[in-house]
Formats: C-alpha cells, structure tokens, sequence
C-alpha cells in the first residue's frame, strides 16, 4: 500500500517518513512489503490508512499548485478517515494523528476481549429496521424472544441498504438471524477484531479522551462534516467532543454524503487506499459524481479536472 506512489513523487515520500518519525517504527516498510497479518492489526491499520490519504492529498496539492480551500468546500471521513479529513484541513498536524490512531488502534482493540464482539453487515433494510432489528437483538422490544440482554446497535449508516451492526457477539448472531426473517437480502458477519461504533467501546473512548485533551485542534481551513452530527463543524472543542463521541456512536455516512449534496456539492474525491466511499456515494445519490485517487495515474487524471 502506497509504494507506488512513493515511488513516482517524493511529496508522498515525505509522508510516509514524517509518519515513521512520529511513531517511532517503520511503518512504511510494513505498507509496502507486508505482512498483511501485521498491517491489518488495528493499531497499525489505523495511522497506515491515514498516511496512504494525507500522501494522496499531498501530492495533489503539490503537483496542482492549489490550496485545499481552492477546490474543496468540506472535507469528510468514516470513521478513522475523520483524521485524514482533520490532517488535511490543518485542523491537527500530521505527526498529531499519527500518534493519535495509533492510540485509538491499540485503545478499541483492548476495550472489548478479542471474540466477545462482532459486526455484521445487513444489506436491503433501512436503517429504521435495522435499529429496529438490533433492539430485539439485545431483548429490546421484544420480551417475546426471550433473548439475554447484551448489546446491539447500528455502527454505520452507510448507504442506503447497506447498514453495519455492532455488539456482543451473542447479540449481533441473534440479529442476523432476524435480520434474514425480516427480509434481508444478506446479513453477513464481519471479519473484525472488534465490535467499533458501539456502547462496548466506552473504555476506548475514556481513553481517548485523555489522549485528545493534550492535542492542540486549531479552526480547520475548511469546515468538516462530522461522522457524529452529519453536519459541518469548524469549532476546535466541537470537533474533540465529536471524536470522542464517534468511538461509541454510529458513523452517520449517508446522512452527511446527504448534507453535502444537500449544500450544492456535486462531486466527492476520495483519497487514498480502495474506492469503498466512491461506491457509497453511487448508492446514495447517482447524480453525484464521486472519484478515487491512490495511484499516480489516478492523480494525473483527477489534476486534469482541477
């Protein structure tokens, strides 16, 4: 992940090593050569997946000769991609959230034992079933079931059609057994390491809240839409109660693709690794146009629209 595009401009270089330097491990040797087992460890995910968008959004600027506020109205993650949108508003520093997810990795990992939570995919319910769905899961309004409490919640609105739930492992099973009897077109477990997005990660977010209390936030460049309000925030003490908040509580994506759409935005570029929200933004709205930039040859074409 990125090598190639190291290779092509030294812009991307810089990242990846400023990244290395903040965390005091090579991280970039791990992204580009492996193993995959290590990298997809959540403490290592999270600032990779990081570095590989602020690398991206790097070099665009660079070889575009432009500022962010020159071709962009907002900026928006899911869920750890809050950073990246963060780090290139210049509301934290790259080195800042570097350290920071690489203490959310480790802090979500531990907050739930490894195998007593899960996530599922439940596709073809709105969201208005699935909480529903989710509720009886847990014996929430529905005492006929007979089900032990344990929790259940939705995790993340991403399209229409297309919601994640998150919990204790017994729960979330039960919810995809009644996902499928309530009409479901598939309910799939996750291969996760842990349940995000969910009350069980309280612990990770005490913890991130004693992280984040020692990071300077300054006024982003440019407004950014939080996974937490669907909204666009610019207030520095806003935008650290709602990452703290976001550990525990549903990333709403089809709510704030919405919101942009909704203030006359027409086209989303997504930066870095996988072309995932370019998909979810076709699912929530086709009229929007929605681009993917993780290669050199992505950068060239997406620099001819500049």
């Amino acid at each position: 992940m990125g090598r190639e595009l190291a290779d092509a401009f030294s812009t991307a270089r810089y990242v990846f090593e400023e990244v290395d330097e903040a965390l005091s491990m090579n991280l970039s040797r791990l992204m580009f050569q492996g193993p995959e087992e290590e990298l997809t460890l959540t403490e290592n995910a999270q600032p990779a997946l990081m570095a590989m968008s602020i690398a991206v959004f790097r070099v665009l600027v660079a070889e575009g000769g432009v500022t962010l506020p020159d071709v962009c109205r907002f900026v928006a993650g899911h869920s750890l991609g809050e950073y990246s949108a963060l780090t290139a508003a210049g509301a934290i520093t790259l080195d800042q959230a570097a350290r920071i997810l690489r203490a959310r990795g480790t802090a979500m990992q531990r907050a739930v034992p490894v195998g007593d939570g899960a996530m599922a995919a439940l596709l073809g319910l709105d969201l208005d079933d699935v909480v529903a769905v989710a509720e009886a899961a847990q014996g929430g309004g529905d005492e006929a079931s007979g089900a032990d409490d344990g929790v259940c919640a939705a995790a993340n609105d991403n399209a229409p059609g297309q919601v994640v739930i998150s919990g204790d492992k017994v729960a979330v099973e039960r919810a995809v057994t009644l996902a499928s009897e309530r009409g479901a077109r598939r309910a799939i477990l996750l291969d996760v390491s842990a349940p995000f997005h969910c009350p069980l990660m309280q612990r990770a977010a005490d913890e991130m809240a004693e992280v984040l209390a020692e990071v300077t936030i300054a006024p982003p460049l440019i407004p950014v839409v939080s996974n937490v309000s669907a909204r666009s925030e610019s207030d520095p003490e806003t935008l650290r109660r709602l990452l703290i908040e976001q550990i525990t509580k549903m990333v709403r994506w089809r709510e704030s693709v919405e919101f942009l759409r909704d203030q006359g935005v027409e086209t989303l570029v997504e930066l870095g690794a996988g072309k995932v929200l370019t998909g979810l933004v076709r699912r929530i709205d086709r009229d929007l146009t929605g681009m993917s930039v993780s290669s050199p040859r992505d950068v060239e074409d997406v620099l001819a629209t500049f």
